[in-house]
């Protein structure tokens, strides 16, 4: 069927917490059957989709991996929330996440603004696929410290997802360094000009009187992290 049809029926089953018998069981079909599906070793037919769509409340569409959304939708702009107008507030109560959070949300303010500036499409997909792996690094360690975890959340095996996203991260540090600087990168089109990204602490602070001060702090932070490691809270200097 596809390579995301198996992880997915495979993460929605540990999910529920259900042995392989349970949910054959459930979906009126052989343990080994369902076996077969999981790892992908047979393709089931229509019927059996649908079913396992209905019993686990998610879109065939999802379980094809045609789709994030459980539901079936496809994101456009408008339905991903803004940060702060969540209607699930996070990071309550706690001030040093808050903190954290909004220094690297403010600046990521600053750092698009540039870009959409600058006005090269290539180099804004480039700088954002950067940060979109950073952030699954994260998340990604975070989520498999607890050991009950499903492992086919993921897509790329643990095996190979360090050394993967390491990798894509130096490519795409090699791309965003060419394309700012005026190079052809396969068939990406560089940045024209350069004279929008000309900046002083005075010219930041001027164009974002809001963010210049989180940027200032975050490049503090992440260069005293790079002379004394992490063992010393940044916070503290």
């Amino acid at each position: 069927m596809n390579d995301s049809f198996p992880r997915i029926i495979t993460l929605l089953r540990t999910e529920r917490k259900l042995t392989q018998k349970q949910a054959a069981d459930a979906l009126d079909i052989s343990q080994a059957l369902l076996s077969h599906y999981e790892r992908g070793a047979r393709e089931c037919g229509l019927d059996f989709l649908i079913k396992a769509a209905d019993f686990y409340g998610v879109s065939c569409d999802y379980l094809l991996g045609r789709t994030s959304d459980r539901n079936g939708a496809r994101l456009t702009v408008n339905d991903i929330p803004e940060p702060e107008s969540a209607e699930d507030k996070l990071l309550k109560g706690s001030t040093l996440p808050v903190l954290n959070k909004k220094l690297i949300a403010n600046s990521l303010n600053i750092l698009f603004d540039l870009l959409q500036k600058v006005d090269c499409a290539d180099l804004t997909n480039q700088v954002a696929l950067y940060e979109m792996v950073a952030v699954y690094k994260m998340f990604r360690i975070l989520y498999q410290a607890n050991a009950g975890n499903a492992p086919s959340f993921f897509s790329v095996p643990d095996s190979r997802f360090r050394g993967f996203s390491d990798a894509s991260m130096s490519i795409l540090e090699a791309n965003i360094t060419a394309l700012s600087k005026g190079g052809r990168v396969g068939g990406m089109m560089p940045v024209e000009s350069v004279e929008a990204l000309h900046m002083t602490f005075e010219t930041l602070s001027g164009d974002y009187p809001l963010f210049a001060a989180s940027l200032m702090s975050l490049i503090r932070s992440a260069e005293n992290a790079m002379d004394i490691g992490p063992a010393q809270h940044p916070h503290n200097q």
